[in-house]
């Protein structure tokens, strides 16, 4: 009997691990607040009503160029994605548009973190991720797990533009370097579903981030002093942040600076 209530008593506690939900929020990148380095956090968040998600190809369009890939679901604008609990604002490029390289120390980590190579992934007839982080000393590595063929028809002011197309299902991908910074995000377009859009920013310095799913940012591993910040999203343009284009802060060694939170105006994202 009482090997019998032992057997009922484990398998109640198996099945209860069983059904509890796993953790799917990613590990948050290490702050590199040593050697004398600091970091800046913030969030941005939607001031006013969420506006309801635009289809872009609804699910069984005939229409749709490749339905059975592109239309095999509804197919959602992620131009403006905010989320419904902090109101956070996915998509918003902090960087520093130019550093002096002779005065600015690179953490070593983040020096060695620029020699990897960056994937932009083509899933579902859209571009993945939709805001991608490239530095100049980088090679972003263009594929696709869709079963159609795509075009990648970039769109930069200071490097040369490339259109190139994906072949079906190419998971070893084509490889680019773009060896010129630019000043704003690089506008990056499928010609072939004209719908799917995303955008990369290209510098010489790893001293850039984009906010995440609540609209949270992080940038660290920067020397102390004083940084000018550019913020940008596709539907604003810049975003005021303390100063027309973003925001000034100061660091300080071995510090993390966490700002105030921003409040964007939805009216910004129809203007």
């Amino acid at each position: 009997m009482n090997s019998l209530r032992s057997c009922l008593l484990i398998l109640v506690a198996v099945s209860l691990v069983s059904a509890a939900p796993k953790a799917e929020k990613p590990a948050a990148a290490p702050l590199l607040n040593d050697a004398g380095h600091g970091s800046v956090s913030g969030q941005f968040l939607l001031d006013g009503a969420i506006p309801a998600p635009k289809i872009l190809i609804k699910k069984g369009d005939p229409a749709a160029k490749d339905g059975t890939v592109c239309a095999a679901v509804d197919l959602l604008d992620d131009s403006l994605v905010v989320d419904p609990k902090t109101k956070g604002i996915r998509h918003i490029f902090v960087y520093i548009r130019k550093i002096d390289k002779a005065k600015t120390k690179i953490h070593p980590k983040l020096a060695t973190a620029a020699k990897t190579d960056v994937v932009f992934d083509q899933k579902g007839c859209r571009f993945t991720p939709h805001t991608l982080l490239l530095q100049t000393g980088q090679s972003v590595v263009v594929k696709s797990a869709d079963n159609c063929a795509h075009n990648t028809h970039t769109y930069p002011i200071r490097n040369k533009a490339d259109n190139f197309i994906i072949n079906a299902n190419n998971r070893t991908g084509l490889k680019f370097k773009y060896p010129v910074a630019e000043f704003l995000p690089t506008t990056v377009k499928c010609d072939i579903h004209p719908w799917m859009r995303g955008y990369w920013l290209i510098l010489d310095h790893p001293y850039m981030a984009v906010t995440n799913a609540q609209g949270q940012f992080t940038v660290t591993g920067l020397p102390p002093g004083k940084y000018e910040f550019r913020c940008w999203h596709e539907l604003v343009g810049y975003v005021a942040a303390g100063s027309k284009r973003g925001f000034t802060v100061t660091i300080k060694a071995n510090q993390t600076t966490k700002l105030p939170a921003v409040k964007v105006p939805v009216a910004k994202f129809s203007e």
